[in-house]
């Protein structure tokens, strides 16, 4: 698809995740320009993809279809000005910043097409999930090379509502951080009842990331999986007994989304 130069403004864990999967998909033959201050051997050598130590190493005539803003959202104020040179109709500018809304990015751009998406970690393996929601001034085109660009690292959502965005960063923006929580719990209560730490902690890993697989692969909703599992009568029911009782985990969860939610919203304002 046709969409002008990509000019991908930071290319730390998140930026280069995407840049890995811009070029494995081949999205990069349009050329790629990378504002990377930090000297960084990834970059060496890559095909379609000039490194810039800073902005003003860009090239002058530079027209990106598509800008992404992958600087961390407290350097946002800072890099922020130096951009809005690019500001046009024909370019559309990508932000993968938590917290930083369209109405911000407005005010430190001025009249510019933005997209702001929330991605989560797991694009770093191509698992990633992105939900975006685009500005009044993105057109079609632009929403669907954002789509393509936000695709080349896992799937992607789209919502209407900017205001969802901070439940879709508590659910899955922060949700890779309750996995890896929920390995650490298995595995202490695995050493508990008795297992090596060692063992019980491989358990865990392999545990999870194989259901996770399983989960990927099947159709089947997460409820009936489970109940797949779950023999009557047998261990994994009396487990769930203790998981799925009044004030046990499903309340649990919902408090703690509650507050991540309730904290991006006063982040965000």
């Amino acid at each position: 698809m046709a969409m002008g130069p990509l000019l991908l403004v930071g290319c730390g864990k998140m930026g280069g995740a995407m840049l890995d999967g811009w070029c494995a998909r081949g999205l990069a033959a349009a050329g790629v320009h990378v504002v990377e201050p930090a000297a960084d051997p990834r970059l060496a050598g890559l095909a379609d993809v000039a490194v810039h130590a800073a902005p003003e190493a860009l090239p002058r005539d530079l027209r990106p279809g598509v800008v992404v803003l992958a600087v961390k959202p407290q350097s946002m104020d800072a890099v922020l000005p130096l951009y809005r040179r690019f500001v046009a109709p024909e370019t559309v500018f990508l932000s993968i910043a938590a917290g930083k809304t369209i109405a911000y990015f407005e005010r430190g751009l001025g009249p510019a097409a933005i997209v702001r998406s929330m991605p989560n970690t797991p694009a770093s393996v191509g698992q990633g999930m992105t939900v975006a929601v685009a500005g009044a001034r993105v057109t079609a085109a632009q929403r669907a090379a954002c789509d393509a660009l936000l695709a080349a690292v896992g799937e992607v959502a789209w919502v209407d509502d900017e205001a969802l965005l901070d439940a879709v960063t508590a659910v899955s923006g922060g949700g890779p951080a309750y996995v890896f929580l929920l390995v650490e719990c298995l595995a202490e209560a695995g050493r508990a009842a008795g297992l090596p730490a060692d063992l019980a902690m491989r358990l865990a890993r392999v545990t999870v990331a194989g259901s996770g697989a399983l989960l990927a692969g099947s159709g089947e909703p997460a409820a009936t999986l489970r109940r797949n599992v779950t023999s009557p009568g047998g261990t994994t029911q009396e487990a769930l007994a203790v998981l799925m009782a009044d004030g046990a985990l499903q309340p649990l969860m919902t408090r703690a989304i509650a507050a991540a939610t309730r904290r991006s919203r006063e982040l965000a304002g």
